[in-house]
Order: structure tokens, then sequence, then C-alpha cells
């Protein structure tokens, strides 16, 4: 069966919309039939309607996803009560590996005639299979991480494969992992780790994508700050002399309550000398990185705590001024 699917805007900010565009342009990437209900301007639930029966009829193959907002702070999705829940739960499920609301799915009847759906939408699309995703006062303006799960669980629902391009900045959870590995592998800390991705708690799902840094692939920015891996024979006091500052200043910039230190441990390292942070990218060495920034290898491997000439194309690195 070949599945088709509405994306509808029904209300809420421009980021609603463009949540709606992502979806679509991702479903469109893994050749998925599909079609965005309203692109701009709003439109009563009477167009909606006849805009989905026109484009696609009323087949048991067609999906309807349609986005709205409120003011809760739940994200409440909502499935006809002709339909089983299995997309419903699958959007639910992959939804809490990138939010932190709490999430419900449910059916919802009519109050006058119990034997209808209450939302017209659904009501109005007999045999589509619609789902209602009522994302509350979700923060919408980062919304490709939520529009990639609300692809995988389409593509997973209708048997297609989605493996999104996530590009240079993010991970995905596999099994095993932890905040603590994961920073370690990316040379940041747990605690930045967890900012960036709104994260209130360490516990993580296998498939979840993690933003690894806040700004792109971009030029470099000014730092008093260097990023330490801690190894075999290290402590604070080394480290602090290392890099002209106190082992106090370590600990509190850390929120050490010991001066114990694991090996592979991430520290954040204030630093009286100033720093360029810059982003390794596709052609760099560090002899070109050396070159343009009027330093040496051997200053930035020391630096970096670097054991090999080996970079990767979105490693960070830190550059004396």
């Amino acid at each position: 069966m070949a599945y088709k699917v509405a994306i509808d805007t029904q209300n809420g900010s421009s980021s609603l919309l463009n949540l709606s565009k992502f979806i679509s342009n991702e479903l469109s990437k893994i050749g998925i039939d599909n079609f965005l209900v309203r692109k701009d301007s709003d439109i009563s639930n009477e167009e909606r309607v006849n805009l989905i029966k026109n484009k696609y009829g009323n087949g048991n193959n067609v999906i309807v996803i349609s986005n709205r907002s409120n003011n809760g702070s739940i994200i409440d999705i909502i499935y006809p009560l002709r339909s089983n829940s299995k997309l419903a739960s699958s959007i639910a499920s992959n939804l809490q590996n990138t939010v932190n609301n709490e999430i419900r799915y449910y059916q919802l009847r009519n109050s006058s005639n119990t034997a209808l759906d209450d939302d017209y939408l659904i009501r109005n699309t007999p045999n589509n299979q619609t789902i209602i995703i009522d994302y509350g006062n979700t923060n919408l303006s980062n919304y490709e991480p939520i529009g990639r799960q609300v692809v995988k669980s389409i593509a997973n629902y209708v048997g297609a494969t989605y493996n999104p391009d996530l590009g240079d900045g993010y991970y995905t959870v596999k099994k095993g992992d932890t905040l603590w590995s994961i920073a370690n592998k990316n040379n940041i800390t747990v605690n930045e780790l967890k900012t960036i991705n709104n994260l209130k708690t360490n516990t993580l799902q296998i498939g979840q994508i993690l933003k690894l840094n806040k700004t792109s692939n971009s030029p470099s920015t000014s730092s008093n700050e260097v990023r330490y891996t801690v190894q075999k024979g290290d402590s604070l006091w080394a480290i602090a002399n290392k890099y002209n500052t106190t082992v106090d200043k370590i600990k509190t910039t850390n929120n050490l309550s010991s001066n114990l230190l694991q090996i592979g441990q991430v520290l954040i390292i204030p630093s009286s000398t100033n720093y360029l942070q810059y982003i390794v990218k596709k052609g760099d060495s560090l002899w070109l990185i050396a070159k343009n920034f009027n330093t040496t290898v051997d200053k930035i491997r020391k630096i970096n705590n670097l054991t090999t000439n080996v970079l990767q194309i979105g490693q960070q690195l830190l550059v004396e001024q």
C-alpha cells in the first residue's frame, strides 16, 4: 500500500509552520508523497478538509498530521476512534527523545455524541489516519529535531527507511552510550551537553539525537577557557600550572567538590591567556591552521591535548592569540 501524507498547521507561531514545512521536505527526501495543507496564511477547518479530500480522497492509506499549539505544558497526541494507537504511540515515544514535556496520546469522543470524534478535522476526514499533535507551549524555535522524530515515526509506520543527514554538530545515541561517554568523545562537558539539549536528567534513549554545540561550523570566536581531557598522571595542580591558573579556579569553574580526577574527564580551564576557538573544516591540517594563526603545530597540540596530527571535520580547537 502506497501511503500519502497531508501535513496541516492549525495555529501557532511561524515556527510551527516551519516545522510542518520541514516535515514535508524530509518526507519528500525519502520518497513519501505529501503536501502542505497550509503554506502561509491561516485557513478555516472546512477549507482544510476540502483541500485534503481533493488532493488524496478518503482512503485509509492517507495519513494526516495536523500540528497545532496552545498554552498547555503537555504535548497531546489525538488519534481517531476508527484507528489503533500504533502511529500515535510511536510519535509520542520518539518525541520523548527530543523534548522534556509530558506527552500523552489518546482518543477523544465528542461530548454531544460519544460515537463521534471530538476534533473537527478527525471527524471530517473519514478513513484517513488523522493525527493531531498539540505541542502546547513547547519551544519550537529549534524545530528540526522535533520534525525528525515525527518523520521517523511516519517512516517506520509505512515501512520506509529514514536516515536524516544531520551534518556536523549532532550525535545519535547508540546502545551503551552515556552522557559522560558522549561528552568525552566530543570534547565537551556533561553540563554543557545537558544545557545545549535542555536535558534535565542523565537518561538517554537509543536513537535520540543530541546537539553537540551551540554554534554552526563558523569562524573562530574568542575564549579564555580551555577544554582539557584528563590523562593518566594528571593532577589539578599540574593542570593549573600548565595553564597559568589556580586549583581553586578550576574547581569552581567545574563545580568540583574534591581534587580527585578521572582519566578521560573533560575540564573547563579558566586561563589568563586569550584563545580563539577554531572549528576544523574540510582540507584543514595542523600545519595549515598553525600557519594561518602565526603559531606552531606543537603549541596547538599542547593546548588541545592532542596525541596525533589527525583532525576531524567539525572538531573544535583552541588557538593561542
